[in-house]
Protein backbone atom coordinates (compact mmCIF):
# COMPACT_ATOMS: atom_id res chain seq x y z
CA UNK A 1 0.00 0.00 0.00
CA UNK A 2 1.35 3.17 -1.33
CA UNK A 3 1.72 5.80 2.02
CA UNK A 4 -0.03 8.91 1.92
CA UNK A 5 1.88 12.16 1.37
CA UNK A 6 1.90 14.56 4.07
CA UNK A 7 1.46 18.26 3.46
CA UNK A 8 3.42 19.90 6.16
CA UNK A 9 4.01 23.58 6.39
CA UNK A 10 7.65 24.47 5.95
CA UNK A 11 7.49 28.42 6.24
CA UNK A 12 5.10 31.21 6.32
CA UNK A 13 5.90 33.96 4.08
CA UNK A 14 5.47 37.78 6.10
CA UNK A 15 1.96 39.22 6.02
CA UNK A 16 0.90 36.88 3.91
CA UNK A 17 -3.15 35.18 4.34
CA UNK A 18 -1.22 32.24 5.99
CA UNK A 19 0.75 34.51 8.73
CA UNK A 20 -2.38 36.66 9.28
CA UNK A 21 -4.53 33.28 9.68
CA UNK A 22 -1.94 32.00 11.94
CA UNK A 23 -0.81 29.21 10.52
CA UNK A 24 2.49 27.61 11.65
CA UNK A 25 5.22 25.55 10.49
CA UNK A 26 4.81 21.94 11.41
CA UNK A 27 1.25 22.72 10.59
CA UNK A 28 -0.44 20.24 8.10
CA UNK A 29 -2.86 20.98 5.21
CA UNK A 30 -5.34 18.47 4.70
CA UNK A 31 -8.09 19.49 2.59
CA UNK A 32 -9.21 22.42 0.57
CA UNK A 33 -13.09 22.83 -0.23
CA UNK A 34 -13.13 19.43 1.31
CA UNK A 35 -11.24 18.27 -1.33
CA UNK A 36 -7.98 16.17 -0.55
CA UNK A 37 -5.09 17.46 -1.70
CA UNK A 38 -2.25 14.88 -3.89
CA UNK A 39 0.03 17.18 -4.69
CA UNK A 40 1.34 20.88 -5.80
CA UNK A 41 -1.11 20.77 -9.13
CA UNK A 42 -4.32 20.44 -6.84
CA UNK A 43 -2.66 23.11 -4.33
CA UNK A 44 -2.49 25.43 -6.99
CA UNK A 45 -5.92 25.23 -8.44
CA UNK A 46 -7.96 24.99 -5.16
CA UNK A 47 -6.66 27.85 -3.82
CA UNK A 48 -7.17 29.76 -7.07
CA UNK A 49 -11.31 30.41 -5.58
CA UNK A 50 -11.70 33.68 -4.08
CA UNK A 51 -13.58 32.25 -1.23
CA UNK A 52 -12.07 28.90 -0.04
CA UNK A 53 -12.49 26.52 2.79
CA UNK A 54 -8.93 25.46 4.74
CA UNK A 55 -8.59 21.84 6.84
CA UNK A 56 -5.96 22.08 8.76
CA UNK A 57 -4.12 19.61 11.38
CA UNK A 58 -2.30 22.21 13.54
CA UNK A 59 1.24 20.82 14.95
CA UNK A 60 -0.83 20.28 18.39
CA UNK A 61 -2.83 17.72 16.89
CA UNK A 62 -5.68 19.68 16.37
CA UNK A 63 -7.94 19.98 13.23
CA UNK A 64 -9.79 23.03 12.18
CA UNK A 65 -11.56 24.44 9.40
CA UNK A 66 -10.69 28.24 8.35
CA UNK A 67 -12.97 30.31 5.98
CA UNK A 68 -11.01 32.58 3.19
CA UNK A 69 -11.60 35.93 1.32
CA UNK A 70 -8.96 36.48 -0.96
CA UNK A 71 -9.09 37.86 -4.45
CA UNK A 72 -8.77 35.34 -7.12
CA UNK A 73 -5.37 33.88 -7.99
CA UNK A 74 -3.98 35.47 -4.77
CA UNK A 75 -1.48 32.99 -2.94
CA UNK A 76 -1.99 31.88 0.72
CA UNK A 77 2.02 32.24 1.16
CA UNK A 78 2.83 28.40 2.40
CA UNK A 79 5.82 26.59 1.62
CA UNK A 80 5.81 23.04 2.26
CA UNK A 81 8.55 20.90 3.55
CA UNK A 82 8.27 18.99 0.51
CA UNK A 83 7.75 21.57 -2.14
CA UNK A 84 5.99 19.15 -4.90
CA UNK A 85 4.01 17.94 -2.18
CA UNK A 86 4.41 14.30 -3.47
CA UNK A 87 7.00 11.72 -4.92
CA UNK A 88 8.72 11.98 -8.71
CA UNK A 89 7.00 9.45 -10.84
CA UNK A 90 9.82 7.49 -12.09
CA UNK A 91 9.77 6.22 -15.48
CA UNK A 92 9.20 2.08 -15.99
CA UNK A 93 10.00 1.96 -19.62
CA UNK A 94 13.13 0.95 -20.90
CA UNK A 95 13.60 2.68 -24.31
CA UNK A 96 16.41 1.79 -26.50
CA UNK A 97 17.46 5.50 -26.50
CA UNK A 98 17.29 6.27 -23.12
CA UNK A 99 20.22 8.23 -22.08
CA UNK A 100 20.37 7.94 -18.82
CA UNK A 101 20.79 3.97 -19.39
CA UNK A 102 24.17 5.29 -21.26
CA UNK A 103 25.90 7.38 -18.53
CA UNK A 104 28.97 6.25 -16.76
CA UNK A 105 29.10 4.26 -13.71
CA UNK A 106 30.09 6.66 -10.34
CA UNK A 107 28.02 9.49 -11.16
CA UNK A 108 26.25 11.32 -8.23
CA UNK A 109 22.69 9.45 -7.58
CA UNK A 110 20.33 12.09 -9.29
CA UNK A 111 21.56 11.70 -12.56
CA UNK A 112 20.12 7.77 -12.80
CA UNK A 113 16.43 9.04 -12.09
CA UNK A 114 14.65 8.76 -14.69
CA UNK A 115 11.04 10.92 -14.77
CA UNK A 116 8.06 10.11 -16.73
CA UNK A 117 5.55 12.79 -14.56
CA UNK A 118 3.09 14.37 -16.17
CA UNK A 119 3.21 16.96 -13.23
CA UNK A 120 6.50 17.70 -14.33
CA UNK A 121 5.31 18.21 -17.88
CA UNK A 122 3.59 21.27 -17.13
CA UNK A 123 5.68 22.74 -14.45
CA UNK A 124 8.86 22.22 -15.83
CA UNK A 125 8.69 21.37 -19.29
CA UNK A 126 9.33 17.50 -19.17
CA UNK A 127 8.40 14.64 -22.07
CA UNK A 128 6.43 11.98 -20.46
CA UNK A 129 5.29 8.69 -22.26
CA UNK A 130 1.85 8.91 -21.44
CA UNK A 131 2.40 5.01 -19.96
CA UNK A 132 2.58 6.34 -16.65
CA UNK A 133 -1.07 7.96 -16.63
CA UNK A 134 -4.17 6.11 -15.88
CA UNK A 135 -7.51 7.86 -17.04
CA UNK A 136 -8.36 9.48 -13.55
CA UNK A 137 -4.49 11.48 -14.36
CA UNK A 138 -5.53 12.56 -17.72
CA UNK A 139 -8.99 13.86 -16.52
CA UNK A 140 -7.58 15.93 -14.14
CA UNK A 141 -5.39 17.41 -16.86
CA UNK A 142 -8.64 18.36 -18.56
CA UNK A 143 -10.32 19.68 -15.60
CA UNK A 144 -7.27 21.85 -14.48
CA UNK A 145 -6.44 22.84 -18.28
CA UNK A 146 -2.80 21.43 -17.35
CA UNK A 147 -1.59 22.92 -20.62
CA UNK A 148 0.90 22.48 -23.08
CA UNK A 149 0.93 19.14 -22.13
CA UNK A 150 4.87 17.87 -23.89
CA UNK A 151 4.44 14.33 -25.18
CA UNK A 152 7.11 11.62 -25.99
CA UNK A 153 5.46 9.68 -29.02
CA UNK A 154 8.88 8.35 -30.74
CA UNK A 155 6.64 6.73 -33.43
CA UNK A 156 2.50 6.87 -34.22
CA UNK A 157 2.90 2.83 -35.12
CA UNK A 158 1.59 0.86 -31.75
CA UNK A 159 3.64 -2.48 -32.31
CA UNK A 160 6.49 -0.07 -33.02
CA UNK A 161 6.19 2.00 -30.22
CA UNK A 162 6.11 -1.28 -27.75
CA UNK A 163 9.12 -2.56 -28.97
CA UNK A 164 11.08 0.89 -28.65
CA UNK A 165 9.97 1.52 -25.25
CA UNK A 166 9.93 -1.98 -24.11
CA UNK A 167 6.51 -1.55 -22.83
CA UNK A 168 3.68 -3.87 -23.79
CA UNK A 169 1.62 -0.76 -23.06
CA UNK A 170 2.76 1.64 -24.77
CA UNK A 171 0.98 1.76 -28.17
CA UNK A 172 -2.48 1.30 -25.86
CA UNK A 173 -0.83 4.75 -24.46
CA UNK A 174 -1.32 6.62 -27.43
CA UNK A 175 -5.07 6.33 -27.36
CA UNK A 176 -4.80 8.85 -24.66
CA UNK A 177 -3.86 11.75 -27.13
CA UNK A 178 -7.49 11.62 -28.53
CA UNK A 179 -8.84 12.83 -25.01
CA UNK A 180 -6.48 15.48 -24.66
CA UNK A 181 -7.02 16.27 -28.12
CA UNK A 182 -10.72 16.04 -27.80
CA UNK A 183 -10.43 18.22 -24.90
CA UNK A 184 -8.08 20.87 -26.49
CA UNK A 185 -5.47 20.61 -24.64
CA UNK A 186 -2.80 22.37 -26.22
CA UNK A 187 0.43 19.71 -26.67
CA UNK A 188 3.97 19.48 -28.15
CA UNK A 189 5.68 16.71 -29.00
CA UNK A 190 8.92 14.95 -29.59
CA UNK A 191 10.28 12.12 -31.95
CA UNK A 192 14.19 10.56 -30.67
CA UNK A 193 14.97 9.47 -34.36
CA UNK A 194 16.62 6.05 -34.09
CA UNK A 195 18.11 4.77 -37.66
CA UNK A 196 16.71 1.55 -38.26
CA UNK A 197 13.86 2.07 -36.02
CA UNK A 198 11.62 5.40 -36.52
CA UNK A 199 12.86 6.75 -39.87
CA UNK A 200 12.59 6.75 -42.97
CA UNK A 201 8.94 5.25 -43.75
CA UNK A 202 8.04 5.14 -39.96
CA UNK A 203 8.76 8.44 -39.32
CA UNK A 204 6.39 9.44 -42.48
CA UNK A 205 3.90 7.15 -41.08
CA UNK A 206 4.37 8.60 -37.42
CA UNK A 207 3.92 12.97 -38.98
CA UNK A 208 1.11 11.63 -41.09
CA UNK A 209 -0.85 10.56 -38.11
CA UNK A 210 0.29 13.56 -35.96
CA UNK A 211 -1.06 15.93 -38.18
CA UNK A 212 -4.61 14.85 -37.20
CA UNK A 213 -3.47 16.88 -34.10
CA UNK A 214 -3.00 19.94 -35.67
CA UNK A 215 -3.25 23.33 -34.33
CA UNK A 216 -4.23 21.40 -30.86
CA UNK A 217 -0.64 20.03 -31.09
CA UNK A 218 1.39 23.06 -31.75
CA UNK A 219 4.84 21.28 -32.74
CA UNK A 220 6.81 18.33 -32.74
CA UNK A 221 10.55 17.73 -33.11
CA UNK A 222 12.35 15.47 -34.16
CA UNK A 223 16.15 15.08 -32.60
CA UNK A 224 18.73 12.44 -33.26
CA UNK A 225 19.17 10.51 -30.66
CA UNK A 226 22.23 10.46 -28.43
CA UNK A 227 24.57 8.13 -28.51
CA UNK A 228 27.65 7.94 -25.83
CA UNK A 229 30.29 5.36 -25.68
CA UNK A 230 28.56 3.64 -23.05
CA UNK A 231 26.69 1.04 -24.92
CA UNK A 232 27.19 -2.35 -23.64
CA UNK A 233 24.43 -4.20 -23.07
CA UNK A 234 21.90 -2.47 -24.99
CA UNK A 235 20.29 -2.25 -28.12
CA UNK A 236 22.37 -1.76 -31.01
CA UNK A 237 21.60 1.48 -32.66
CA UNK A 238 24.01 3.49 -35.38
CA UNK A 239 24.55 7.07 -35.79
CA UNK A 240 22.96 8.92 -38.48
CA UNK A 241 25.00 9.99 -41.68
CA UNK A 242 25.06 13.53 -43.49
CA UNK A 243 22.67 11.56 -46.38
CA UNK A 244 20.42 10.66 -43.39
CA UNK A 245 20.65 14.21 -42.15
CA UNK A 246 19.71 15.74 -45.69
CA UNK A 247 16.80 12.81 -46.06
CA UNK A 248 15.40 13.81 -42.20
CA UNK A 249 15.47 18.15 -43.22
CA UNK A 250 13.75 16.87 -46.34
CA UNK A 251 11.13 15.12 -44.76
CA UNK A 252 10.75 18.02 -42.26
CA UNK A 253 10.38 20.86 -44.74
CA UNK A 254 7.48 18.98 -46.61
CA UNK A 255 5.41 18.49 -43.61
CA UNK A 256 5.96 22.68 -42.78
CA UNK A 257 5.38 24.20 -45.88
CA UNK A 258 1.47 21.37 -45.58
CA UNK A 259 0.98 23.00 -42.13
CA UNK A 260 2.07 26.22 -43.01
CA UNK A 261 -0.21 26.43 -45.98
CA UNK A 262 -3.60 24.97 -44.15
CA UNK A 263 -2.86 26.02 -40.35
CA UNK A 264 -0.44 28.95 -40.46
CA UNK A 265 1.97 27.43 -38.46
CA UNK A 266 5.09 24.93 -39.13
CA UNK A 267 4.40 21.94 -37.23
CA UNK A 268 7.23 19.51 -37.58
CA UNK A 269 11.18 21.10 -36.63
CA UNK A 270 14.15 19.55 -37.24
CA UNK A 271 16.63 19.84 -34.19
CA UNK A 272 20.04 21.54 -34.81
CA UNK A 273 21.58 18.53 -34.89
CA UNK A 274 20.47 17.64 -38.18
CA UNK A 275 21.02 21.11 -40.33
CA UNK A 276 24.83 20.44 -38.43
CA UNK A 277 25.26 17.01 -39.57
CA UNK A 278 23.94 17.67 -43.31
CA UNK A 279 26.09 21.19 -43.56
CA UNK A 280 23.21 23.03 -44.40
CA UNK A 281 22.11 26.31 -43.71
CA UNK A 282 19.25 26.81 -40.58
CA UNK A 283 15.81 28.05 -41.71
CA UNK A 284 15.13 31.54 -40.43
CA UNK A 285 13.92 32.82 -37.23
CA UNK A 286 10.06 32.53 -38.05
CA UNK A 287 9.96 29.19 -39.13
CA UNK A 288 10.46 28.04 -35.30
CA UNK A 289 7.02 29.35 -34.36
CA UNK A 290 8.18 31.39 -31.36
CA UNK A 291 10.74 28.67 -30.64
CA UNK A 292 7.83 26.22 -29.07
CA UNK A 293 10.55 23.35 -29.12
CA UNK A 294 13.85 25.40 -27.32
CA UNK A 295 14.18 23.02 -24.77
CA UNK A 296 14.76 19.72 -27.82
CA UNK A 297 17.55 21.96 -29.03
CA UNK A 298 15.11 23.66 -31.92
CA UNK A 299 16.07 26.85 -33.04
CA UNK A 300 18.67 26.97 -30.73
CA UNK A 301 21.32 28.35 -32.34
CA UNK A 302 18.92 30.69 -34.91
CA UNK A 303 17.91 31.63 -30.80
CA UNK A 304 21.02 32.67 -29.56
CA UNK A 305 21.95 34.89 -32.70
CA UNK A 306 18.83 36.44 -33.13
CA UNK A 307 18.88 37.88 -29.54
CA UNK A 308 22.50 38.89 -29.90
CA UNK A 309 21.63 40.93 -32.81
CA UNK A 310 18.79 42.58 -31.17
CA UNK A 311 21.58 43.75 -28.35
CA UNK A 312 24.05 44.21 -30.90
CA UNK A 313 22.53 46.49 -33.04
CA UNK A 314 21.61 49.17 -29.81
CA UNK A 315 25.09 48.43 -28.65
CA UNK A 316 26.73 49.82 -32.20
CA UNK A 317 24.76 53.18 -31.78
CA UNK A 318 25.64 53.71 -28.07
CA UNK A 319 28.76 52.24 -27.42
CA UNK A 320 31.20 54.32 -26.72
CA UNK A 321 34.73 52.72 -27.99
CA UNK A 322 38.55 53.73 -26.32
CA UNK A 323 41.03 52.94 -29.13
CA UNK A 324 43.57 53.10 -26.44
CA UNK A 325 41.88 50.69 -24.11
CA UNK A 326 44.15 47.74 -22.29
CA UNK A 327 44.50 44.24 -24.15
CA UNK A 328 41.95 41.61 -23.06
CA UNK A 329 41.85 38.16 -24.03
CA UNK A 330 38.89 35.52 -23.60
CA UNK A 331 38.34 32.22 -24.62
CA UNK A 332 35.17 31.19 -25.50
CA UNK A 333 34.37 26.89 -24.97
CA UNK A 334 31.57 25.45 -26.60
CA UNK A 335 30.56 22.20 -28.22
CA UNK A 336 31.02 21.54 -31.77
CA UNK A 337 27.68 21.85 -32.77
CA UNK A 338 27.36 25.86 -31.58
CA UNK A 339 31.35 26.20 -32.79
CA UNK A 340 30.68 28.35 -35.86
CA UNK A 341 28.14 30.67 -34.10
CA UNK A 342 30.21 31.35 -31.08
CA UNK A 343 32.75 32.23 -33.48
CA UNK A 344 30.81 34.75 -35.44
CA UNK A 345 29.34 36.36 -32.72
CA UNK A 346 32.86 36.60 -31.01
CA UNK A 347 33.95 38.46 -34.34
CA UNK A 348 31.27 40.80 -34.05
CA UNK A 349 32.57 42.18 -30.53
CA UNK A 350 36.41 41.86 -31.89
CA UNK A 351 34.88 44.48 -34.55
CA UNK A 352 33.18 46.88 -31.67
CA UNK A 353 36.15 46.83 -28.98
CA UNK A 354 39.68 47.71 -29.73
CA UNK A 355 41.97 45.25 -28.68
CA UNK A 356 39.67 42.60 -27.48
CA UNK A 357 40.85 39.09 -28.71
CA UNK A 358 38.38 35.91 -28.79
CA UNK A 359 39.62 32.61 -29.08
CA UNK A 360 37.18 30.17 -29.44
CA UNK A 361 37.65 26.38 -28.48
CA UNK A 362 35.10 23.16 -29.91
CA UNK A 363 35.60 21.25 -26.77
CA UNK A 364 35.75 17.10 -27.84
CA UNK A 365 33.38 15.27 -25.92
CA UNK A 366 35.72 12.54 -24.67
CA UNK A 367 33.77 11.94 -21.72
CA UNK A 368 30.75 10.81 -23.33
CA UNK A 369 32.08 9.88 -26.57
CA UNK A 370 32.47 12.33 -29.97
CA UNK A 371 29.50 11.57 -31.07
CA UNK A 372 27.79 14.13 -28.63
CA UNK A 373 28.61 17.40 -29.46
CA UNK A 374 26.09 19.75 -27.43
CA UNK A 375 27.55 22.42 -25.37
CA UNK A 376 25.34 21.18 -22.65
CA UNK A 377 26.76 18.06 -21.86
CA UNK A 378 30.54 18.82 -21.96
CA UNK A 379 32.17 18.00 -18.70
CA UNK A 380 34.94 19.54 -16.49
CA UNK A 381 36.97 16.69 -17.13
CA UNK A 382 37.22 17.39 -20.61
CA UNK A 383 37.59 21.39 -20.48
CA UNK A 384 40.76 20.81 -17.76
CA UNK A 385 42.12 18.05 -19.96
CA UNK A 386 41.88 20.10 -23.19
CA UNK A 387 42.62 23.27 -21.74
CA UNK A 388 45.15 22.46 -19.40
CA UNK A 389 48.63 24.54 -20.33
CA UNK A 390 47.19 26.67 -22.73
CA UNK A 391 46.82 30.51 -22.83
CA UNK A 392 43.31 31.46 -22.03
CA UNK A 393 44.14 35.16 -21.37
CA UNK A 394 42.22 36.81 -18.83
CA UNK A 395 38.99 34.46 -18.80
CA UNK A 396 37.59 31.52 -19.28
CA UNK A 397 33.48 31.78 -20.54
CA UNK A 398 31.48 28.71 -19.91
CA UNK A 399 27.92 28.73 -20.88
CA UNK A 400 25.40 27.87 -17.89
CA UNK A 401 24.22 24.78 -19.84
CA UNK A 402 27.36 22.90 -18.66
CA UNK A 403 26.29 23.25 -14.59
CA UNK A 404 23.60 22.16 -12.94
CA UNK A 405 21.08 24.12 -12.38
CA UNK A 406 20.98 27.15 -10.26
CA UNK A 407 24.71 25.63 -8.89
CA UNK A 408 28.02 26.04 -10.09
CA UNK A 409 28.73 22.08 -10.28
CA UNK A 410 29.24 20.23 -13.96
CA UNK A 411 28.12 17.08 -14.46
CA UNK A 412 30.42 15.38 -13.10
CA UNK A 413 30.81 17.13 -9.77
CA UNK A 414 33.65 18.55 -10.52
CA UNK A 415 32.70 22.76 -9.59
CA UNK A 416 34.05 25.98 -11.17
CA UNK A 417 36.33 26.68 -8.06
CA UNK A 418 38.06 23.58 -9.61
CA UNK A 419 38.25 24.36 -13.10
CA UNK A 420 39.53 27.92 -11.77
CA UNK A 421 42.26 25.97 -9.69
CA UNK A 422 43.57 23.85 -12.33
CA UNK A 423 43.62 26.00 -15.19
CA UNK A 424 44.42 29.15 -12.91
CA UNK A 425 42.23 30.97 -14.95
CA UNK A 426 39.25 33.61 -13.68
CA UNK A 427 35.98 31.50 -15.21
CA UNK A 428 32.75 33.12 -15.90
CA UNK A 429 29.13 32.09 -16.50
CA UNK A 430 27.50 32.98 -20.14
CA UNK A 431 23.41 33.02 -19.20
CA UNK A 432 21.11 32.15 -21.95
CA UNK A 433 18.84 34.78 -23.83
CA UNK A 434 21.65 37.24 -25.24
CA UNK A 435 24.18 37.03 -22.23
CA UNK A 436 27.32 36.54 -24.14
CA UNK A 437 26.99 40.23 -24.99
CA UNK A 438 26.67 41.44 -21.65
CA UNK A 439 29.62 38.70 -20.15
CA UNK A 440 32.20 40.30 -22.75
CA UNK A 441 31.52 43.31 -21.72
CA UNK A 442 31.82 42.92 -17.90
CA UNK A 443 35.08 41.31 -18.89
CA UNK A 444 36.18 43.93 -21.02
CA UNK A 445 35.46 46.84 -18.76
CA UNK A 446 36.89 45.13 -15.81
Amino acid sequence: MIKKQKHIVATVEPDSIAEELGLEPGDEILKINNEEIKDILDYRFLVQDEEIVLTVKTKQGETVNVEIEKDADEDLGIEFENDFMDNYRSCHNKCIFCFIDQMPPGMRETLYFKDDDDRLSFLQGNYVTLTNMDDDEIDRIIRYRLEPMNISFQAMNPELRCKMLNNRFAGDALKKVDKLYEAGIIMNGQIVLCKGWNDKEELEYSLKKLYQYVPVLESVSVVPVGLSKYREGLAHLEPFTKEDAKEVIKTVKKWQDKAYKEHGLHFVHASDEWYFLAEEELPDADVYDGYLQLSNGVGMIASEREDFYLEYNDLLEDYVTDPNHKDVKITCVTGKLAYSLIVELSKRMEELLPNLTIEVVAIRNDFFGELITVTGLITATDLMAQLKGKDLGDSLCIHECMLRSGEQVFLDDYTVSDVMSTLQVPVDIVKSNGGFISKILEIYER
